[in-house]
């Protein structure tokens, strides 16, 4: 289905535009490939979240967590159906807790900080299909993702919502993770893709 629809999607926009290069297709594919797996996937955790009783919450948690993520970009699942199934995982479980968990303030405050020091040194972290090759946009990155962290911890700090204020640590933590070479490691796959490209 997938290739189905992101096929007939890249033969209408080759159509409509002759002159874009393999270069040009080859990113708008990616694209469209990346943008299916979301609608998609948000399609069953969503509604798996509804008979949950927590789709509120879940979409509160995903707002919050792609805030953190956008900027610092990390790793993603080999396959769609790993990508399914370790999302609907982590984003269901992570909300669950959320929702009836209490995390001290100053735990808030010691993972917090924890979750800045990671985004500090380990963002942005690239993938093999989409390198971050620009230092200064490699740069731009890593201080945008932590100035966001920093606003993050500081929101679960100050916010008298329980929910929110875990949500802004637990969302961060998860993140950071995906953006550490342990993740990587584990999932088989390359870190720091843009130095391939340095000497070239």
């Amino acid at each position: 289905m997938r290739e189905y629809i992101v096929g007939n999607s890249l033969n209408l926009i080759k159509k409509s535009n002759p002159d874009y290069n393999e270069e040009k297709l080859e990113e708008l594919e990616y694209g469209l490939t990346g943008l299916y797996i979301f609608i998609t996937k948000s399609i069953v955790i969503f509604s798996i979240a509804y008979f949950l009783g927590i789709l509120g919450e879940l979409i509160i948690f995903m707002l919050i967590y792609n805030a953190v993520r956008i900027f610092s970009f990390g790793m993603h699942a080999p396959s769609s159906i790993a990508c399914l199934i370790a999302s609907a995982l982590a984003f269901l479980s992570a909300t669950f807790l959320c929702k009836n968990i209490i995390i001290p303030i100053n735990i808030r405050i010691i993972l917090g900080i924890i979750g800045i020091v990671l985004m500090f040194i380990y963002s942005p972290a690239d993938t093999e299909k989409k390198p971050i090759i620009s230092y200064n946009w490699r740069l731009f990155y890593k201080i945008i993702s932590t100035l966001i962290a920093f606003l993050a911890v500081t929101i679960s700090i100050l916010v008298s919502n329980n929910f929110i204020a875990n949500s802004c640590v637990i969302g961060l933590l998860i993140q950071c993770f995906l953006i550490t070479p342990f993740a990587y490691k584990i999932t088989g796959q390359k870190y720091d893709n843009y130095k391939s490209y340095l000497n070239e």
